[in-house]
């Protein structure tokens, strides 16, 4: 193949997803040339809808507009699946697309990887070998069935190869690349308070906590969700609550709206502001995946409301910790060791240098190449 002319469908259905691929887009970008033609057109699920998780985002980030919206969000797991299955398997028999690049760990991710196996059409998994080893979780059974069927797993850390290993996927369809999320982080710089936020909810530099608390293990819980808000009530600096519609309905609907009040609250908020208060927190209190890294690549100590991480080197090197959601005095116990974690530590070299994403599409580029010879 003289020239490469490749046509790649992206499958986003949730925020972390839309940064992730904002880095692989750049990346397509930089690389196009007169030899290297590739294609992206980006199909949205409808997964997470609201503005300022969605549409907000693309202009933000730089991101080409999604071709598609699938619109699929808001029923169980199960049908969510099987209705994007079906959508994004239409949607690749019209487009008939080389290769398919997915993210992370949603339902979205696990459906792209269906539709395209049944078709041979490739599939890219970025950040593939994460495990926290619940198999409880609907994220860990996402990530574990979409890597054992890509054509690639891109991991972005050397124990996420390890677990690809272990699980005996071949070692030909593993390649390390370090985390695309820290090229965002490099990208996009978080050094000025553009928007004055930090006025607007009255906060001062270093002098809060930021929190999101939006998984479903968390949130379906009654007792587990007022455990974690009475804590939260507990701080004893400012907290700042970025209340996902999740968790906000789920308080609502069982009268414990009152637990919101010692608290800062702010809508979801973009992608810029989001980096530039976790920059600026003193701590970060979480249940997310991607805040976890985020926290660490910003220098703010972190505490993770589960039970289990996917990324147990940021619990090793104590940057981040592990709060049981079911016990209140614990969650208060870990704010409190981390409000006085020395933020001078040296922090370890986990997810490379920043150039995960042009590695990537340089391997996807190969990987094309390998097959074009190999059929001619």
């Amino acid at each position: 193949m003289s020239k490469s002319n490749l046509k790649i469908i992206t499958i986003l259905g949730a925020r972390p997803q839309f940064i992730k691929a904002a880095t692989i887009s750049r990346a397509i970008k930089l690389i196009k040339t007169s030899k290297n033609n590739i294609c992206e057109k980006i199909l949205l699920t409808g997964q997470h809808y609201d503005k300022n998780m969605c549409e907000d985002f693309f202009g933000e980030l730089n991101m080409p507009n999604p071709s598609f919206n699938l619109n699929i969000n808001g029923g169980t797991h199960g049908s969510n699946t099987g209705r994007m299955i079906d959508s994004i398997e239409k949607i690749l028999l019209d487009e008939k697309p080389n290769g398919m690049l997915l993210y992370g760990d949603t339902n979205s991710t696990l459906a792209g990887a269906i539709a395209a196996t049944k078709l041979n059409i490739s599939i890219f998994h970025v950040e593939a070998g994460l495990r926290s080893f619940n198999r409880k979780q609907p994220e860990e059974k996402n990530r574990i069935l979409t890597d054992h069927i890509s054509d690639i797993c891109f991991a972005p850390t050397s124990i996420a190869v390890k677990n690809l290993l272990k699980e005996g996927i071949s070692k030909k369809r593993i390649i390390y690349t370090g985390d695309v999320m820290f090229d965002a982080i490099k990208i996009f710089k978080f050094n000025e308070d553009k928007s004055g936020i930090l006025e607007r909810l009255k906060i001062k530099n270093q002098d809060y906590v930021l929190v999101t608390i939006h998984r479903e293990e968390n949130t379906e819980n009654l007792d587990k969700l007022i455990n974690i808000f009475n804590a939260l009530g507990k701080i004893k600096i400012p907290v700042v609550l970025v209340l996902h519609p999740r968790t906000k309905a789920k308080l609502k609907n069982n009268n414990l709206s009152d637990l919101l009040k010692p608290l800062i609250i702010s809508s979801p908020l973009g992608y810029y502001d989001m980096n530039f208060l976790e920059k600026k927190a003193k701590v970060i209190i979480t249940d997310s995946g991607g805040l976890q890294k985020e926290a660490f690549f910003h220098g703010t100590p972190c505490v993770t409301i589960r039970s289990e991480t996917e990324w147990i080197e940021l619990i090793r090197c104590g940057w981040n910790k592990l709060a049981d959601p079911s016990n209140e005095l614990n969650i208060l116990k870990s704010v409190e060791e981390q409000l006085i974690f020395n933020k001078n530590k040296v922090k370890p070299d986990y997810y490379g240098n920043g150039n995960a994403s042009e590695k990537i599409i340089a391997h996807i580029l190969d990987f094309y190449k390998r097959y074009s010879h190999a059929n001619s």
